[in-house]
Parts: structure tokens; C-alpha cells; sequence
């Protein structure tokens, strides 16, 4: 029976991490349908725009300015490394707030590996007044499952030892 739940819940993971991947692609190719590459549309004036931006570098606008095809490459190995990293971690095992952290962040990483694959580029078309860079639904689900997993550790650094 434990092998059985074990099935389940990594079966759970993988499908919330292509959850986020189906939302992170279908969001980008709806801004592709809609706006032209550099194109805005406010949504709430004064507070988000929709805007639709080509983002060859690293989160955060690091590495945005560079054309360099070795960068390009190093960032598509790295996504695909953390990948493997993260699909070997929930296929060990990792459950509750850590797994679904991690199911975040691999549908997220799979979503930005996929555009960087296809396009050369991440699309990027969230665009808030008091944050300085554009960010896509794959960055926010990286985010919220990074957030999660150092709330867990913290969780975890505070509970007492397990007697024997």
C-alpha cells in the first residue's frame, strides 16, 4: 500500500508541474496572438501592463543585453540540468510542501527551457509599476515553489527531533 501512495503522490507533482507548464505556454502564446513584440496594454492604469518582451538572458533582466550564443547555451544546459535534478528528486520521493514546490518549479523551468528552445528567448509579458522587470507565469510558479521549499526548511529546522 506505502508503494502505492508513493505512485500517487509523485503522480501528483508531475501533473501540478504540467499544470503550470500548460498555463505557462498557452499565457505566452495568447501574448504572442495579441501584441507585438514591444507592444503594451495597460490592464489596472498605474499598476499592470501587459506587455510582450523577448528575454534572451537569465531572471531578473540578468544577461538580457547579450547576444552571445555561449550564454544562450549555458542557460538552456542549466534549465535542463536543474530539470533532471528536480525530476530525480520527486521520483525518490518528495512529498507534501516540498514536492509541491517542486512541482512548481519544474513546470516553470520546463516552461522557460521550452521557449528558450524554440524561440532563442523567454516571453515575458507581466509588467507591474513597482517591480522593475517583466516576468512570465513560469518565473512566478519558480518563485512560489523557492518560497515554499525555504518555508519548509524552516519549518523543519524548528520542529523537535523524532525520539527513537
Amino acid at each position: 500500500m506505502m508503494a502505492t501512495a508513493a505512485v500517487y503522490s509523485r503522480r501528483v507533482y508531475f501533473v501540478l508541474a504540467g499544470v503550470v507548464l500548460l498555463l505557462d505556454q498557452s499565457s505566452k502564446a495568447l501574448i504572442a496572438q495579441r501584441l507585438s513584440v514591444g507592444e503594451k496594454q495597460p490592464v489596472i492604469a498605474g499598476l499592470l501592463n501587459l506587455i510582450h518582451i523577448r528575454n534572451p538572458g537569465a531572471a531578473l533582466g540578468l544577461l538580457s543585453n547579450s547576444d552571445s550564443p555561449w550564454i544562450a547555451a549555458f542557460l538552456i544546459g542549466f534549465s535542463v540540468a536543474a530539470s533532471a535534478v528536480i525530476i530525480a528528486l520527486l521520483w525518490r520521493g518528495s512529498a507534501g510542501l516540498s514536492g509541491a514546490a517542486l512541482g512548481l518549479i519544474l513546470g516553470g523551468a520546463l516552461g522557460n527551457l521550452l521557449d528558450r528552445v524554440r524561440l532563442g528567448s523567454v516571453v515575458d509579458f507581466l509588467d507591474f509599476r513597482y517591480w522593475p522587470f517583466p516576468f512570465n507565469l513560469a518565473d512566478s510558479a519558480i518563485v512560489l515553489g523557492a518560497a515554499a521549499l525555504v518555508a519548509e526548511a524552516l519549518r523543519s529546522r524548528r520542529r523537535p527531533p523524532a525520539e527513537a
